[in-house]
């Protein structure tokens, strides 16, 4: 369990990420399409996870621009924005926003993801939903590096996740 802060108050997560020099956990979350994606979805490819509540809100919209942007000098990489919206209402920020470059996945069908990753929210307002995280695996789904938000309303560590890959 990690303790995190959502607008100053202590909220708890349901474990921790996993560790650097792991294997990632697989998982399948829910694409656009309505189809099931898995780490084999993106075989051999590196992979950026960034993992929030949801995009309805200004701060898990600018990370997805801003890795949406930040996708043209990765070639070999793969953007997954991870949250509990609905494929639907993701694709239509990512239509809105013009953010094409980057892969928006859903919790819809399980929160199996979010309990596996150690970022399911137990406690506060936002309980039942994944709390802010990056997590970079490598080419072998090992994982390369990780950043628990400790405070839901700030932006992760750009400069860091991107200078893992």
């Amino acid at each position: 369990m990690a303790t995190i802060t959502f607008k100053g108050a202590s909220i708890h997560t349901n474990g921790n990420l996993p560790a650097v020099g792991s294997q990632a956990p697989d998982f399948t979350l829910v694409d656009g399409a309505l189809n099931d994606v898995t780490l084999a979805t993106y075989p051999g490819k590196k992979k950026l996870l960034n993992i929030f509540p949801s995009l309805d809100t200004p701060v898990c919209a600018a990370s997805t621009k801003r890795f949406n942007d930040a996708v043209k000098g990765y070639g070999d990489v793969v953007f997954l924005m991870i949250s509990a919206d609905l494929p639907f209402a993701m694709t239509r920020f990512c239509k809105a926003e013009a953010t094409t470059n980057v892969i928006p996945l859903s919790l819809m069908r399980s929160r199996a993801f979010a309990r596996d990753y150690g970022v399911l929210i137990e406690d506060g307002p936002l309980a039942g939903i994944a709390a802010r995280a990056v997590v970079v695996l490598d080419g072998n789904d090992q994982v390369i590096f990780t950043q628990l938000v400790p405070e839901i309303a700030h932006e992760p560590d750009y400069d860091r996740a991107l200078a893992a890959l």
